[in-house]
């Protein structure tokens, strides 16, 4: 006896006959961004001119550089100012903030080096970088990259906290920032008023850290100052 294998059903399409299939959206993938290549263009080195000039420099002051102990001060001088003024190149890398993250992200004692460009002494402190993120998040240790960007040039305290605030806003967009940088200035505790110990503090807020008093207030509160 022959059996007859029954027809398809025309009727029943893919999709009735598996709807769990039917009911799972398809995966959302979030294009990738490439990051940032940050260099700062110091417009060339001449590490023998500078030891030339820097010898000069010492000369000028009284300083004998003929002597054993200082015959190759010139050129310990030449490469310490070039490495202070030479930030390193970073890739600025952010990530999607999927999560919807939207409470403070804040990276306190970030260490700062800079030199005062009025008396091109040393400027040692640290920083409190934070923002509340946007539609991304940055790497954490990119804050401190940042910071290092800024710093290794001369500088004011002022103009680098802004710096720092304004070039996370625009490169991030974020919801808001805040920087905090404290730090000592050679140029005023080793001469002029000697005044040892002190330290000079600056700020910058953006966004809702600046215009929303709650959110400000918990922001300076974590960098250990009042509202």
């Amino acid at each position: 006896m022959d059996f007859a294998t029954p027809a398809p059903d025309t009727a029943v399409d893919e999709a009735s006959r598996s709807p769990s299939f039917a009911a799972i959206p398809a995966p959302q993938t979030t294009p990738s961004v490439t990051p940032l290549r940050v260099v700062r263009d110091t417009g060339g080195v001449d590490l023998a001119e500078a030891e030339r000039a820097a010898t000069q420099f010492l000369d000028a002051l009284g300083i004998d550089t003929g002597t054993e102990s200082l015959h190759n001060t010139p050129g310990r001088m030449a490469r310490a100012y070039a490495e202070l003024f030479s930030p390193r190149p970073f890739d600025l890398t952010t990530f999607p903030n999927d999560e919807g993250y939207d409470e403070l992200v804040l990276a306190r004692s970030i260490p700062v080096r800079s030199v005062c460009e009025h008396h091109m002494l040393p400027v040692v402190g640290t920083a409190h970088v934070g923002y509340l993120p946007g539609h991304r998040i940055l790497g954490l240790s990119k804050l401190a990259r940042v910071v290092e960007h800024f710093a290794c040039r001369p500088q004011v305290q002022e103009r680098l906290t802004k710096q720092v605030a304004d070039w996370l806003q625009t490169q991030l967009e974020p919801k808001g920032v805040g920087v905090v940088i404290e730090a000592e200035h050679t140029c005023m505790t080793l001469r002029g008023v000697q005044a040892t110990g002190s330290s000079t503090l600056t700020s910058t807020l953006l966004g809702t850290l600046r215009h929303d008093a709650r959110s400000r207030a918990e922001f300076l509160s974590l960098t250990g100052l009042t509202a």
